[in-house]
């Protein structure tokens, strides 16, 4: 009977790790305008043609934002083989070394992504009433909340 009330249920939904739950809500609303393409396409109702778009848009959204998630959960591929031989100091400081090589990499993304949104800010999407910067904008999105995550692990002890 102790030993039940001393475990604590994790959240269903974490704070610090909101990016899964976003992503999953837009492969859901992916899957959604994905099926609502089958039903035009079969005959059920005249085809839609921002339906084509949407679905290209939520699958930007939903990549760059999975890859964040990754990053919250540690779930990035990496390579170890070699470093699994090192001393665990050496192996401190490789892996201290990879997350500034990654968060120099990611900023340098943002930056681009943030030049995009520039660029199309007066852009209309060809069939959404929205800027072409809403969909470049998951790029710079995305890469922050990945550098945040980066930062978190860099300064954690």
């Amino acid at each position: 009977m102790q030993a039940q009330q001393e475990i604590d249920p994790e959240p269903v939904i974490q704070p610090t790790r909101w990016e899964g739950w976003v992503a999953s809500i837009l492969m859901i609303a992916l899957c959604g305008v994905i099926f609502l393409q089958i039903l035009g396409r079969f005959g059920f109702f005249p085809g839609r043609v921002w339906t084509e778009e949407l679905t290209r848009w939520l699958w930007v959204w939903l990549a760059l934002l999975g890859c964040a998630a990754t990053e919250a959960h540690g779930q990035h591929l990496r390579m170890e083989i070699l470093t699994s031989f090192w001393s665990s100091k050496a192996q401190f400081i490789s892996e201290k070394l990879q997350q500034v090589v990654a968060l120099a990499t990611v900023l340098f993304l943002t930056w681009l992504g943030y030049k995009g949104v520039l660029r199309t800010w007066y852009n209309e999407s060809v069939t959404l009433p929205v800027s072409d910067a809403v969909l470049y904008a998951a790029l710079p999105i995305a890469m922050l909340l990945w550098a945040h995550r980066i930062i978190r692990r860099l300064i954690a002890p």
